[in-house]
This record gives C-alpha cells, sequence and structure tokens, in this order.
C-alpha cells in the first residue's frame, strides 16, 4: 500500500509538472510571437514613414534645419540618427556584362561630380561594369583625396545597384594586367550622344575587356538624350553622390551656426587667383598682381589662352565679378545690409584691400574659417575638393545663392537648388551689369537709375522655372544640363520666400 500509494503521489507530481512545463512554453511562444509581430509592425511603419519623408521633399541631409525652426531640427536629426532604419537597399539590377569600365576625372570637385553623373549613365546603356572612379590629383589645386575621402562610396555602389554595378577594383586577373601597363586609354569626343558610345566605345570595351576613359568632363550631351537617361543623370546627382558623414556632419554644423542668427546669403565668389590667371581677368589689379598672374598663367601649360586683353573679357561678359563689383550689384537688387553673408570660396586674390567696400556695404561677411575652429577643418587643409563639399552643402541650404561667375560650381549649385523647389538663385548678367556699373560709376546714371535697370535685369533670373537653352552645334554656349536639368524637375506650386526687399 505503501509503494502504491508513493507511486500514484510520483505520478501525480510528473503530470503537474509536465502540465506546468507545457503552460509555460505556450506562454513564452505567444509572448514570442507577440513582440515578433510588433517589430514588423513598427518596421513597416517606419520604412512607410521614411519613403514619406522622401515624398515631401529631396532635403540633401535628412533633418537639417530650416530657418523656421532650429531647434526642433536640431532634435529631429538625434531622433532621426536612433530611429530611422538603414534605407532598403534595391534589388541588384542582373545583366550580361560588356566588359569594365574605368574612368579618370579631372577638374575640380563640381565638374568631376558632374562627369560621374556622366559616366554612370554611359556605363548603364553600354551593360558595363563601373569601377569606382578616380579623382583628379594633377590639376591646379593638387588634392590627393580619393573618392571615399569625399563621397559614401558604399552608399554609391550599393543605391545605384538596380541600375549599374560598380566595383571598387577590378577583378585581380584584370588588376595584373592593367598593372603591367595592358590597358586601352583614351579620351571621349565631348559631347556626344549616347548612340557615339554604343557604336564607337562598345566596341572597344568587348575588344579589350577594359577600357580607361582618361578625360570625362563635358562627354555627354546636354540634350537631346533618352528621358531615362536623363533622369538617371539625376538621380546620380541627387542621390547616389552623397558625402561623407564627416563632410555632412561639418556642413550641418555650420548651416546650424548660420540659422541661430537668421537667414543667410552664400556668395560664391570667384575672385581667385587661379581663377583670374585662367581667365586673364585683371580688373582692380595693380600691377605687379598683374604680373604675378601672367607668369602663373603661362606656368601650366593646359590653360591654352595666353594673351588676353582683360578689358574686352570683361565688357564681353566673360570675367568673374570683382568684390567692388559685387558689392555695387548686391545693394542695387535690395539686398537686406544686415543678412549674413557666407563667403564660399578659396582665398580671395588681393585679401582684405580688394574685399573692403564688400565689407563696408555688407558687415556680417563670414567664411567656414570663422564659423569653425582649427581642429575642425585641420583634416580639410590641403585637401581643396573637401573644402569645396562643404561649401556645397551650405549653399544648396541657404535662403539665396548668389554666384559671380559661371563655373563649375555655381552651376551644379543651381541645378540642385533648383530641384530642392526652384530655391532662390541670383543669376547675374555679367555683360549687362558691367556696362550698368561702368555708367554709374562715371555718373551717367543716378544710383536710382542704376538700381532699377539692375532689378530689370534680373527680374527672370532668380532660379526660377525655365526651359534650357538648345544651340544645335554650339554645345559650349547653349544651356549646361546640371544647371537646369528639366526632365527631373516638378512644378513648383509654392514661390520661394523672396529675401529681397
Amino acid at each position: 500500500m505503501g509503494l502504491k500509494a508513493l507511486g500514484e503521489s510520483r505520478l501525480e507530481k510528473l503530470k503537474k509538472s509536465m502540465g506546468y512545463y507545457s503552460y509555460s512554453r505556450s506562454s513564452k511562444m505567444k509572448l514570442w510571437m507577440i513582440r515578433a509581430t510588433t517589430v514588423v509592425l513598427l518596421w513597416t511603419c517606419l520604412v512607410q514613414l521614411t519613403a514619406l519623408g522622401d515624398s515631401w521633399g529631396p532635403r540633401v541631409l535628412k533633418g537639417w534645419p530650416s530657418h523656421e525652426s532650429v531647434s526642433a531640427a536640431a532634435l529631429d536629426v538625434k531622433l532621426l540618427q536612433v530611429v530611422v532604419p538603414a534605407r532598403v537597399v534595391p534589388p541588384k539590377r542582373v545583366y550580361k556584362n560588356n566588359g569594365y569600365l574605368l574612368i579618370s576625372c579631372n577638374g575640380g570637385l563640381n565638374q568631376m561630380r558632374s562627369a560621374i553623373c556622366d559616366m554612370v549613365a554611359i556605363a548603364r546603356y553600354l551593360n558595363v561594369t563601373l569601377i569606382v572612379p578616380e579623382l583628379d590629383k594633377t590639376s591646379f589645386w593638387a588634392d590627393p583625396s580619393e573618392f571615399e575621402d569625399i563621397f559614401d562610396v558604399d552608399h554609391f555602389i550599393t543605391s545605384l545597384r538596380d541600375e549599374v554595378r560598380i566595383l571598387k577594383q577590378l577583378p585581380i586577373r584584370l588588376k595584373k594586367k592593367v598593372e603591367l601597363g595592358i590597358l586601352h586609354t583614351m579620351p571621349p569626343v565631348s559631347w556626344s550622344d549616347i548612340s557615339y558610345y554604343h557604336n564607337q566605345i562598345l566596341p572597344l570595351i568587348q575588344r579589350y575587356k577594359v577600357l580607361h576613359l582618361n578625360r570625362t568632363d563635358a562627354r555627354l550631351a546636354n540634350s537631346g538624350q533618352p528621358i531615362d537617361l536623363q533622369k538617371l543623370r539625376c538621380r546620380v546627382n541627387f542621390n547616389a553622390l552623397r558625402f561623407t558623414s564627416q563632410i555632412e556632419e561639418l556642413g550641418r554644423r555650420v548651416v546650424n551656426l548660420l540659422r541661430k542668427n537668421g537667414p543667410f546669403l552664400v556668395l560664391h565668389l570667384r575672385y581667385e587667383m587661379d581663377m583670374l590667371a585662367f581667365s586673364g581677368c585683371t580688373q582692380g589689379c595693380n600691377d605687379d598682381e598683374v604680373e604675378e598672374l601672367t607668369r602663373m598663367r603661362y606656368a601650366y601649360p593646359w590653360w591654352k589662352e595666353k594673351i588676353i586683353n582683360s578689358d574686352l573679357k570683361r565688357k564681353d561678359g566673360l570675367c568673374p565679378l570683382t568684390p567692388e563689383e559685387t558689392a555695387l550689384a548686391l545693394r542695387a537688387l535690395d539686398i537686406d545690409p544686415d543678412i549674413q553673408i557666407y563667403i564660399a570660396a578659396g582665398e580671395i586674390y588681393g585679401g582684405e584691400r580688394r574685399m573692403a567696400n564688400l565689407a563696408t556695404a555688407y558687415p556680417k561677411l563670414v567664411r567656414k574659417e570663422t564659423l569653425l575652429g582649427p581642429d575642425d577643418l585641420k583634416f580639410f587643409q590641403n585637401h581643396s575638393s573637401q573644402m569645396a563639399a562643404l561649401d556645397y552643402l551650405v549653399s544648396l541650404e541657404s535662403d539665396i545663392f548668389v554666384p559671380t561667375y559661371d563655373g563649375n560650381m555655381a552651376k551644379v549649385v543651381e541645378g540642385h537648388r533648383r530641384y530642392m523647389g526652384f530655391k532662390k538663385t541670383i543669376i547675374l548678367d555679367r555683360k549687362l551689369l558691367v556696362e550698368l556699373i561702368d555708367r554709374y560709376t562715371s555718373n551717367s546714371l543716378s544710383w536710382d537709375e542704376f538700381s532699377s535697370a539692375v532689378k530689370e535685369v534680373h527680374a527672370d533670373r532668380m532660379g526660377n522655372p525655365t526651359k534650357r537653352l538648345i544651340i544645335p552645334e554650339r554645345p559650349k554656349e547653349e544651356d549646361y544640363f546640371y544647371a537646369n536639368p528639366e526632365e527631373c524637375l516638378q512644378p513648383s506650386d509654392n514661390e520661394p520666400v523672396n529675401m529681397i526687399q
């Protein structure tokens, strides 16, 4: 009896124990399912919110402050950095690879930027594999930066994987051949249609397996290309070419510092030594400076034009405006003298002497060097392209952007600001402006007459929607694709805020 009772007692305990563990496992399973479902729902919501954020507007950096609310925007930046998941990687496009394309960019940052956009589009249409572009290290600026020092290379590769295959380097077998000097190198013809690349370049890639294009500036026509190709150029420019986190963070800090003190204007004052030497423009320079600029022009053999008449070139509107001319133009346009003006440029030729008039008219002149400490900029020293990237970001976020010369940065920033909602960009008509300035300074015009004429000339030159000018057989004289990529622009329902009083 004792044994029987003991056996029944143990059996009862075993049943209870099994029931308990069964109940425990069931509860844990339910809890796990609830947690998993919650995570999936939250992830889905966040992805949808991220997609909606993209559709609300093409901000250059998520969470960048607007003029209206700096503190809230700063909080949004912190929240986004913590909560928003990584963007979903697009599916890889599968295609038969016709070969490999190596490219060496030439020129400054924005000349190389537009060239990279062109080469990605060309690689896509030729069904080849693109190797991450090599940046120019031998130009006037002698910047040793690699692609990954300026751009987020992993984002560049993954964001375009649904269009074209991009590798950081050639496969080992082909890389060894290139290192042995077995490589076909050539410059493509400037301003070519995509048909040129199909008919002339693709057969070379298929023959040699690897083709090296050693010049890439302005090698694809502005207009008359397939709409999908034009849109891909925009996608690369506005989405795939993202600067490194270090550059973006520093740009964000500069914008925050400026926004704390109200609206700001970015002045791309291209009155720098290299531009003056290259263009031969010496308005306002003394004899020693003219001689120095001339020596520099002759020192660079690839600057083909040597004998230049500065006065004639200026009257044709082919010279960058001087700081003195710029001050008159801004005043004539009634730009508020109390506005902050951020100088997006390198060292101004002639220094404080040449900046005196502009500083008197607009005392709130700032530069990245005055807003940031030496420690912030030490990694950018002797890296002009990285400095230019910082200026590029600040230029995009400004209330007004004013370039004093139609160089590559001026054009690419103009087009990018159009894409961001036709933000106010004053494109100065230098030819008419210098004529009006000369008449005013010679007392042929009163100030009121001068100011009225300047306003009238620039009424339709504020970055508003317009058709791109096409001049057949003269591509250098027509509108640049990247200054007005109209195939990629949406009509603006709301006019930009007018900061001109």
